[in-house]
């Protein structure tokens, strides 16, 4: 949330000149924000380690309630992340360790344009060249790729979350040697397996 929180202060900032040092003492102890409310918490438990992240319910509707469909089904039980580009993003949630795509619900509309970035950390539906395309499948930035947001003229990918713990691990699943299966490239040579997706309490 706080990549989300600053983004949101850079855009309104000279609106809000107050003067700061009276509040230093105030802000000082200040607890952070909560999640705004009925904004999930997901744990991705992966052979490598657990992922967890806030799912953004408030600006990503659609694309949230889709995930979560998954998520309690348990489809994403023994899928891979079969896509890894270090410096780039970690892709997963539609293939077997056999490299078996599995069947999926339909497609959902793309919510590129609700305003959140895909900066490093943030989940975001993956795609094909059709914008309205996404099924199961995610990723995780693993650096800042603004070019896969909304812009005029350009259709972008959906970001509906951000990791809060494990990023670490994203890190790590990063460095796995990858090569090519099939007509897939940047396979992981070993499973990187989800173990599972559940909701955190």
């Amino acid at each position: 949330m706080l990549k989300r929180t600053l983004l949101k202060l850079l855009v309104i900032g000279t609106a809000l000149l107050t003067p700061l040092a009276a509040c230093a003492e105030e802000a000082a102890d200040a607890k952070p924000a909560a999640e705004p409310k009925g904004n999930p918490t997901v744990v991705i438990k992966t052979s490598e380690g657990d992922i967890t992240l806030v799912l953004f319910a408030d600006e990503s509707p659609i694309t949230v309630e889709n995930f979560l469909a998954y998520v309690d089904s348990g489809f994403y039980s023994g899928t891979i992340f079969h896509r890894v580009i270090p410096n780039f993003m970690i892709q997963g949630g539609g293939f077997d360790k056999n490299m078996q795509e599995k069947d999926t619900r339909d497609p959902i509309v793309n919510e590129s344009k609700n305003r959140l970035h895909n900066t490093r950390g943030t989940i975001a539906m993956a795609r094909t060249n059709n914008p309205d395309s996404a099924t199961a499948q995610f990723y995780i930035n693993h650096r800042n790729n603004l070019n896969l947001d909304w812009a005029p003229g350009r259709e972008g990918y959906a970001v509906f979350g951000e990791v809060t713990e494990g990023m670490d691990v994203v890190d790590f699943i990063a460095t796995a040697p990858t090569g090519q299966r099939g007509h897939f490239r940047d396979v992981p040579e070993q499973a990187i397996v989800i173990k599972e997706i559940v909701r955190k309490p």
